[in-house]
């Protein structure tokens, strides 16, 4: 087994760059990873147990220099929305669901390795990821709401915990909202204006600090209480746990860990294939899968909960000056520290802070900019994307993921099924332009050239048919050679093939020749297979469209040497209408 690719080659100049970047990790994300604990619904700190051994775990087996794999609020809110009404959050039978379903994520994801399904992230278009992590924003931003302002709620769902919070307001603790306030208009600003600095890191320290000091607690203002210190022990303890489970339960946890290994897959992949492709570098999906199966797997023995392939702390490392997985390293390095000798100042963080770190997670799911680019640029998407939010913060996290995948893959199905397609004909300039087919549209009198911009297979078969049907009309047609421009079918099935038979025998019948031209050489193999070369006639099979334009005129003149000049297939290569197509 190659280990350690994220590592190598190995550099002394780079390796101290490195391990400061990794200092400087630890620095900012040790707050984020505590907020994403609470997202959770787990204890303040399993958010460092993430920090640690499966940092070290997609080291030592994955391929990305620069993924950073830990606890990150998508998951986390996967989990918790999952999971809810199971447990009681932070106990110790939810600790051990978290550990179950982390063990689970990895066993899916390892299968996905040995079953080479890394090209799954491809079906998670980047629309409804944009729609489902914006819903993950609102739903993980209401839920911390009643924390900042020191109101109650009861209710596990977001529409009415918002409500709760309205309706409280007027009972509202004081003291808690004026530090919520003013820790997140601190973040903001430093976020605003000096964006290298460790904004939340400085906000927790002082806080930390004023409670101990103040007796925060004392004056009303929660505080997370005592956080257990040293390292994690190891284990599969809460796998005992199964044994007690009904069926419905088990199955629960299946569907929870499965929308999580999509998740897991779809934004690991991504992540890892930007920073690969910024820096020249090479990626390989399927060995990430095995890193992100044992960093979950690692998750689960060290007492934590899912984690995965975060583009936020990617980022971070990136900004620290991290290029290998040696930073990731060091950061767990500095987290063991952590937890063996400072978890005891941890006790006086107030909740409301926790929670103001929690809402800033929650704002940068919410991508505002990417949302009105979808708007600007295709409404139908938009609309898509807001679907899918309104599912994740209506109904659940759990459902907003199924449904991504189903839309994303609908679309997937939609452009096959409904290809770019219509007639071409030469426009002013001498380049082609597609029209739209109908009854009279003809590329020159007596000539068709269509074009279908897809692989034809069953399903768009009977849309083939009945547009070709429909450029010959009326009967009797004044339409003598239909050529189907196939540069853009890749691949003819069985029954499309059946379509094709049954189409050239109706408009042989009609006094009407039929021809393809630009087939791609595996598309020939295909109609050989088929038998459509020999149904159509290789005489009616062309390399160019210039070549069927030619034998088309040479049939309506047969007694003039040469063809009138036609226009040739690279002028329609030039035009941006039949490119689109391919």
């Amino acid at each position: 087994m190659n280990l350690f690719r994220g590592l190598r080659p190995f550099k002394r100049a780079g390796a101290v760059r490195d391990m400061l970047a990794g200092v400087v990790l630890a620095a900012m994300d040790i707050p984020q990873v505590l907020g994403y604990s609470k997202i959770a619904g787990m204890p303040v700190v399993t958010g460092l147990y993430s920090l640690m051994l499966p940092l070290a775990a997609f080291a030592a087996f994955g391929s990305s220099r620069y993924l950073v794999v830990a606890a990150d609020s998508a998951t986390a809110a996967i989990f918790a929305g999952g999971v809810s009404g199971m447990a009681t959050p932070a106990g110790t039978q939810y600790v051990a669901l978290a550990g179950i379903v982390a063990l689970l994520t990895a066993v899916i994801l390892l299968l996905a390795r040995l079953l080479r399904l890394g090209f799954i992230a491809d079906f998670l278009s980047r629309t409804v990821l944009v729609g489902f992590l914006a819903g993950v924003g609102f739903q993980v931003g209401i839920s911390v709401l009643s924390e900042m302002v020191g109101v109650p709620v009861d209710s596990r769902r977001p529409v009415v915990q918002l409500w709760e919070v309205i309706r409280g307001l007027p009972q509202a603790h004081l003291p808690t909202v004026a530090l919520s306030v003013s820790v997140l208009g601190f973040a903001l600003v430093l976020r605003r204006f000096a964006p290298k600095l460790p904004g939340a890191l400085v906000a927790v320290v002082a806080t930390i600090a004023a409670s101990a000091v103040l007796d925060f607690a004392g004056h009303g203002i929660a505080t997370i209480g005592p956080v257990s210190g040293g390292l994690p022990h190891l284990g599969w303890m809460g796998l005992l746990s199964l044994r007690a489970m009904s069926w419905q339960e088990a199955q629960r946890l299946i569907t929870v860990s499965a929308s999580c290994a999509v998740m897991i897959l779809t934004q690991s992949a991504a992540t890892s294939r930007i920073y690969a492709a910024k820096h020249n570098q090479e990626v390989n999906e399927n060995i990430d899968l095995f890193g992100l199966s044992a960093a979950n797997a690692a998750a689960a023995l060290s007492g934590g909960f899912v984690v995965n392939g975060s583009p936020t702390q990617t980022a971070m490392m990136e900004d620290a000056g991290g290029q290998s997985q040696l930073a990731q390293v060091a950061t767990a390095a500095v987290v063991a520290l952590v937890l063996l000798f400072l978890t005891r100042p941890l006790e006086y963080l107030p909740t409301c802070v926790l929670g103001v770190l929690v809402f800033m997670v929650a704002l940068r799911l919410i991508d505002l900019k990417a949302l009105r680019d979808i708007r600007s640029q295709s409404p139908q998407e938009f609309a898509l994307a807001v679907m899918t939010t309104a599912v994740v913060v209506l109904v659940g996290v759990e459902q907003g993921i199924v449904l991504a995948m189903v839309v994303s893959l609908l679309r997937v199905v939609q452009h096959s099924y409904h290809p770019h397609s219509g007639v071409l004909i030469a426009d002013g300039s001498g380049t082609w332009k597609l029209v739209p087919v109908a009854p009279g549209v003809v590329t020159k009198p007596g000539l068709v050239l269509y074009r279908f911009g897809a692989a034809l297979f069953y399903a768009n078969a009977g849309r083939f048919l009945e547009e070709v049907s429909a450029v010959v009309q009326p009967m009797p047609s004044a339409v003598r050679w239909v050529v189907v421009d196939a540069e853009a079918m890749t691949h003819v099935d069985y029954s499309a093939a059946r379509v094709v038979m049954a189409l050239k025998t109706n408009l042989t019948e009609a006094g009407v020749e039929l021809g393809f031209a630009r087939l791609p050489w595996d598309l020939r193999a295909e109609f050989d297979r088929h038998r459509l070369t020999e149904t159509i006639g290789p005489a009616h099979i062309f390399n160019r469209l210039h070549d069927a334009i030619a034998a088309f005129e040479a049939s309506a003149n047969p007694s003039e040497g040469k063809p009138n000049e036609t226009i040739s297939d690279d002028r329609l290569r030039d035009s941006g209408g039949s490119e689109d197509e391919q």
